[in-house]
């Protein structure tokens, strides 16, 4: 499955932003989407997830304030971020695998998108 993602830019702390992430190729095997993102000089670190049945899944830095969508028609994963802070400024990326476990381990998505970035000012 290829993935590309957009809405990436820059805010000000406690605005708010909506990442999008259209799919295409083998849909069939993204049973479990995810975002990522990476900081300059910080490993890469899972946001939220969610499977194909609904199911999410949120890292605790971002609960309450990220919410993780899809439009299975449309193809398409989501990320609202609201309240934003600074130490969210990172490259954001759309992941996919075909298990529907939900998790939020890097090494089990096979599948990504080239990255937005997201910078939070205060």
């Amino acid at each position: 499955v290829q993935l590309l993602e957009s809405g990436g830019g820059s805010v000000q702390a406690g605005g708010s932003l909506r990442l999008s992430c259209a799919a295409s190729g083998d849909t069939t095997s993204a049973s479990c989407m995810g975002w990522f993102r990476q900081a300059p000089g910080k490993e890469r670190e899972g946001v939220a997830a969610i499977a194909s049945d609904g199911r999410t899944i949120y890292a605790d830095s971002v609960k309450g304030r990220f919410t993780i969508s899809q439009d299975n028609a449309k193809n398409t994963l989501y990320l609202q971020m609201n309240s934003l802070k600074p130490d969210d400024t990172a490259m954001y990326y759309c992941a996919a695998k075909r298990s529907s476990y939900l998790l939020l381990h890097v090494g089990a998505f096979p599948d990504w998108g080239q990255g937005t970035q997201v910078t939070v000012f205060s």
